[in-house]
């Protein structure tokens, strides 16, 4: 066997060394007038590479996914986010040893510019980070003195949170799709936030409740609790036609 052909085969089965977290879109990097820097982590939405990280996906949520906003729309960065994806299900303790690796470093650069971590680890994925552990603990225990934030349509998963079963360091806000809005209406009635996509303007109240507006930063914990979490649609959710986007 020659040399180059060894190479190959090595080369072959080596999953490629690529960087998990990024230090911020345009909306994440809003939060830094205010202190805050959010670390977050783009997977490939819904089954785009073969595994599905939306297990809660609605056509509507699927369709308006921001998956290719931005930079997202270069065939680079969905490559490299579909590699990451099949990274996490094929080879889960290598993915996680660097996911541990980069939230340590991102404190700390955070911390050296005087700055407060935060990490949003489903910015166009849903896995649940309260359940997935490395070296027998999870993310948010690992790192429990910083915090972490995701939207999700998970009703077991903001039910689990309202009732302070999750991280004290993690917080969630529940996400209307056009199919979910009876849950969102049991949701709210416990405190929840709700997350929910307005057609053209934000109106200032929907559904009796106070809406506030989620595009000014992403900061989601700093949100008071009892409110509407108001996106106005972006991308492809102006085309939307299944109800996913409210006109108010």
């Amino acid at each position: 066997m020659t040399f180059a052909l060894v190479w190959f085969i090595i080369k072959l089965n080596q999953h490629p060394i690529m960087k998990l977290l990024n230090s911020g879109n345009t909306k994440t990097r809003k939060g830094e007038k205010l202190g805050y820097i959010t670390y977050g982590m783009h997977l490939a939405p819904e089954k785009l590479s073969g595994y599905n990280v939306c297990a809660n996906a609605s056509k509507g949520c699927a369709r308006a996914c921001l998956n290719t906003a931005g930079r997202g729309a270069m065939s680079n960065v969905q490559e490299a986010r579909i590699a990451k994806t099949r990274l996490f299900f094929k080879d889960r303790q290598k993915f996680l040893d660097q996911l541990w690796k980069e939230t340590e470093a991102g404190i700390k650069s955070a911390l050296r510019k005087s700055m407060t971590p935060c990490f949003r680890l489903n910015l166009t994925s849903d896995l649940p980070w309260h359940l997935i552990k490395n070296a027998g603990e999870t993310i948010l225990q690992a790192f429990d003195s910083v915090q972490f934030y995701d939207y999700t349509p998970d009703p077991s998963r903001f039910s689990s949170f309202l009732a302070g079963e999750l991280p004290l360091n993690y917080h969630l806000t529940f996400s209307r799709k056009e199919d979910n809005q009876n849950v969102c209406d049991l949701l709210m009635a416990d405190g929840g936030n709700i997350a929910a996509v307005f057609r053209n303007a934000l109106p200032s109240k929907w559904q009796g409740r106070k809406v506030v507006d989620g595009d000014e930063t992403d900061l989601r914990f700093l949100d008071p609790t009892g409110v509407i979490v108001g996106l106005v649609e972006k991308g492809k959710a102006k085309k939307d036609d299944t109800g996913f986007v409210i006109s108010a």
